[in-house]
């Protein structure tokens, strides 16, 4: 027994220095159980190295979700594909399968305010978070901001070499907000810098006809667009405002509880993430 006993510290001492986090915690438990169903050394070994793998894998998953900096929990699950005439689910999943992010392709969403381009943006990020694929989220005033900032300390260069670690950069609400040329140049600059290198996804409520507006000049404008649409899915949301629809169903239903939801839809509370919907 002393034999035994030394040996089981030996163990949790080496499993400790090689890092086995769960060999450490669970070797034992798992060695006492597999001993009582007269399993294998080999069935003992293999799940005890499946468990920290396992662990490992669940560890590198929330690191990514955090390093992508998501600003809300959207799940694809959650969103309603339904809702969007000519969407068609098995485009989603297969987008959400990060193929084309090896081809280093884009993807671009369109539609107007409140039809979900956000929450696809978003869900679509964490499910390759979920495939260990490296993604980072930005809005776009926030992108820029961080790029002029760059320029002005001379390292615009640096700054973009440093996001290339990012398989996908999400840039969202890219025509929320005006810019002025300034800042549409070092967006541009980055655009130019991850053509046929890097993804992008990219949400937008202007259809490309209207992003003279965003780069002020057509012919920058065109350019960036020449760049985006080479290699890129582009999924357009014509669909009504979620929140105008749900707006209107509480004015029609005033006595229906929080839960309710407009016909198709599943019930949520109408305080919930889901009214973040852009």
């Amino acid at each position: 027994m002393v034999e035994k006993t030394h040996i089981i510290e030996e163990l949790k001492q080496l499993s400790k220095v090689l890092k086995l986090t769960v060999c450490f915690e669970q070797f034992q438990t798992i060695a006492e159980r597999s001993e009582k169903e007269s399993r294998s050394h080999i069935e003992f070994l293999h799940e005890l190295l499946s468990r920290e793998c396992e662990q490992r894998h669940q560890k590198r998953i929330a690191s990514l979700i955090k390093a992508a900096k998501l600003p809300r929990d959207k799940l694809l699950s959650d969103f309603d594909i339904t809702r969007i005439p000519g969407l068609a689910p098995s485009q989603v999943l297969n987008l959400a399968g990060g193929d084309f992010i090896d081809q280093y392709g884009n993807v671009l969403i369109f539609g107007n305010p409140g039809t979900g381009k956000s929450h696809l943006g978003i869900a679509l990020a964490r499910e390759w978070c979920q495939l260990g694929r490296k993604i980072r989220f930005f809005t776009a005033a926030n992108l820029t901001q961080q790029l002029l900032q760059a320029k002005a300390q001379l390292r615009l260069a640096q700054f973009i070499k440093q996001l290339d670690r990012f398989e996908v950069l999400v840039i969202d609400d890219i025509s929320y907000l005006p810019f002025d040329k300034s800042e549409t140049d070092v967006l541009f600059m980055l655009l130019s810098e991850r053509y046929e290198m890097r993804s992008l996804l990219i949400t937008s409520n202007l259809p490309f006809s209207k992003w003279d507006s965003i780069f002020k000049d057509q012919m920058t404008a065109n350019a960036a667009i020449d760049r985006l649409v080479h290699h890129a899915v582009i999924l357009e949301l014509n669909a009504s405002s979620y929140r105008a629809e749900c707006a209107k169903k509480r004015q029609s239903a005033p006595a229906l509880g929080k839960d309710t939801a407009p016909s198709g839809m599943p019930a949520r509370n109408t305080n919930d993430k889901e009214g973040n919907m852009t």
